[in-house]
């Protein structure tokens, strides 16, 4: 009965109504739930699977450029959250006989069990360049016979939700233990060092950590305590951490003052990673501002000098707002990485209080491993190593 019910929804008519009057209309293979959203598009021609489960993209709708979605299926290893926030995917084609030998449930199948939007048969070109003309922007998914000023109505009288952090972010404190054998290759400091269950602890701010963070920090040998977004400095002390990381997240960082100000009081107690939200946070914490960016960078080829040994890394990306530059000056920060596209803030570093943050993914799921050095900086600075030594 589920079976028959999930071909209905497939073949169900169901239209993208945009700000602008824009109406593109599609096949559902998700949920055919009425649904507001922030259209925004993602240009990595895989990972999909960590795309919808990155907490990152709650109630947004993304448009996946690469045509082809779905050929190998939802496995098991690549989920990013137990429970995705994202509103709905966007594909010119949605596969629905995966062929992969891990694959365990196809990917029209894991929207409609999740609730999550999705249209394919549209022009996704179309709607990207949209996207680039006009910004991100409000959307509606629908599956009823609205017209263009219906719908653009609809949008007007309703503004998206500004919470998405509260929602997705962690509701207790959970403990993962480092790796018995661990990964230590990525830093001269690191090698010989004992590992194994509790060799470094770091306390990670959740504010809707991806995964791959964490098996990362695990991999390498720390013992990772994960707390709410709006945990207190004096609650995160007591937990004695060698360092602290805030994680990456969805929505406008200044919509977490809780956030801003525990890390504000953390500074110079132990080394700080900041991760992409966690970026932008760190920068606010030490007074420097962030803004919109007109469409975001999304993607897993973004280029990055590192300013600090002239050496380029190719990111993976995920974010709508970046750091001010101008903002920094007089806040003790120092400009690390630079996006090499739009000359964006993609680093940053204060050097007396062992603080640091880059607006990319080193855990890259997905993506390239160019960053992963990263993680290994932050554990050489939590031994007493200088940062980026």
């Amino acid at each position: 009965m589920q079976q028959v019910k999930q071909e209905q929804n497939r073949k169900q008519i169901q239209k993208l109504i945009l700000e602008d009057g824009s109406v593109y209309t599609g096949l559902a293979f998700g949920s055919t739930e009425e649904k507001i959203l922030e259209l925004v598009f993602n240009t990595s021609m895989v990972g999909y699977q960590e795309i919808l489960t990155d907490p990152s993209y709650t109630d947004q709708a993304v448009v996946l450029t690469y045509p082809v979605i779905g050929n190998y299926g939802i496995n098991e290893e690549d989920f990013e959250t137990e429970t995705p926030s994202i509103g709905a995917l966007i594909v010119r084609d949605a596969t629905k006989i995966p062929s992969n030998f891990r694959s365990k449930m196809t990917l029209p199948d894991y929207l409609i069990e999740n609730g999550i939007a999705g249209i394919e048969n549209v022009d996704t070109r179309e709607i990207t360049r949209k996207i680039r003309d006009i910004g991100s922007c409000k959307a509606l998914l629908t599956c009823m016979d609205l017209r263009a000023e219906e719908g653009v109505k609809i949008l007007k009288d309703r503004d998206l939700l500004t919470d998405q952090v509260n929602r997705v972010s962690t509701k207790e404190i959970r403990v993962f233990e480092a790796a018995e054998k661990a990964d230590d290759t990525l830093h001269p400091a690191l090698s010989g060092k004992p590992y194994g269950q509790g060799a470094l602890h770091v306390v990670a701010i959740d504010c809707g950590m991806k995964e791959n963070i964490v098996r990362s920090l695990n991999t390498m040998g720390c013992k990772v305590t994960v707390v709410p977004y709006d945990t207190k400095a004096d609650t995160i002390k007591q937990l004695q951490p060698d360092g602290i990381l805030i994680s990456n997240g969805p929505g406008d960082p200044e919509n977490v003052p809780e956030t801003i100000e525990t890390v504000r009081k953390l500074h110079g107690f132990c080394p700080i990673f900041g991760i992409c939200l966690g970026h932008q946070i760190l920068a606010l914490s030490y007074g420097a501002k962030t803004y919109k960016l007109k469409f975001g960078h999304r993607g897993g080829n973004h280029p990055v000098r590192n300013l600090l040994t002239g050496k380029l890394e190719i990111t993976s990306q995920n974010h709508s707002y970046a750091v001010d530059t101008e903002s920094i000056e007089g806040t003790g920060l120092e400009i690390t990485h630079e996006n090499l596209l739009d000359h964006t803030v993609e680093g940053l570093w204060h050097r007396q209080d062992a603080a640091f943050s880059v607006q990319y993914h080193p855990e890259s799921a997905p993506g390239p491993q160019d960053s992963r050095y990263l993680f290994a900086e932050f554990m050489a600075s939590m031994k007493g190593v200088a940062l980026y030594a």
